[in-house]
């Protein structure tokens, strides 16, 4: 809405509003994903009665907390830098230089929050643990399991399996070489770095859970695990013929969809279309 607006008029001040309702409504949308994501670790008020109904007992203020609130602004420099990257691609001139000054800024930022979180993990937050025996196989039951909280355990994936450590290597490498590339003018590899930055962040964060889907803290034992949250047999070959089918095709329209817009957008081809662009 606030891009098709903000042409409606041909006023600056008409342009800086809708300009502001999209950063903060961009900015809101990626701190409260980052907030969800950090929540996952330490733990959502929630847990099933005996009947399997699922009673929640907090709030979204309550939500708010410490950690999740810095993974929340993990998020918002994480997209920051991504978009950063694509106006390096996609701009030049005056807008192409600003976008690199925020790409950097940004990836260092990212850079230290990330392993500021990975230091609150490992000291501050307690992990969760399945201490009974697993069965892939049993009926989608969270309360089969016993599970309890163990300090630093969102982290013993990386001891038990030493290739999930690629996953945070690349989650820090992306940045840095993004900033990198950037300081050298290098804008068409900047946007790769970050999409590998973000990929090794985004399996850091899947990696550590793992096998927990949506973990409780006030019930430890009714934490959904992959086993837990799957759905039928059925189901998931219904979904796989679907994305058999539908895949190639939204692969197919994406990939025409960017052959066209392909190129630079310039201050002159703004111009020139200024009813629509600007």
């Amino acid at each position: 809405v606030s891009f098709d607006f903000r042409s409606k008029v041909n006023d600056p001040r008409w342009r800086r509003v809708w300009d502001v309702v999209m950063s903060v409504a961009g900015a809101v949308a990626a701190l409260l994903f980052g907030v969800a994501v950090g929540n996952l670790f330490l733990g959502v008020p929630y847990h099933f009665t005996d009947e399997m109904r699922m009673v929640y007992e907090g709030g979204l203020i309550g939500l708010l907390r410490p950690f999740a609130l810095l993974c929340g602004v993990a998020s918002v420099a994480m997209l920051l830098m991504h978009g950063a990257g694509w106006l390096l691609l996609k701009t030049d001139g005056m807008v192409a230089l600003r976008a690199r000054r925020v790409l950097m800024l940004s990836a260092g930022v990212l850079v230290v929050l990330f392993a500021l979180g990975g230091l609150w993990l490992a000291n501050s937050v307690n992990g969760l643990v399945i201490t009974s025996a697993v069965n892939p196989s049993a009926p989608s039951n969270p309360l089969l399991k016993q599970v309890a909280a163990q300090p630093g355990a969102w982290l013993h994936n990386y001891s038990l399996y030493r290739w999930t450590l690629l996953a945070p290597i690349l989650g820090f490498a992306g940045p840095l070489l993004a900033m990198f590339l950037a300081w050298r003018h290098r804008g068409s590899w900047c946007l790769l770095a970050s999409a590998i930055g973000i990929l090794g962040i985004i399996f850091t964060a899947g990696l550590s859970l793992f096998p927990f889907m949506l973990p409780s803290d006030t019930d430890p034992s009714s934490s959904l695990t992959i086993w837990d949250a799957s759905s039928s047999q059925t189901t998931l070959f219904i979904m796989l013929v679907a994305v058999i089918i539908f895949l190639p095709i939204i692969v197919a329209y994406t990939s025409w969809v960017f052959s066209v817009m392909r190129g630079k957008v310039t201050a002159a081809y703004v111009e020139e279309n200024k009813h629509s662009l600007y």
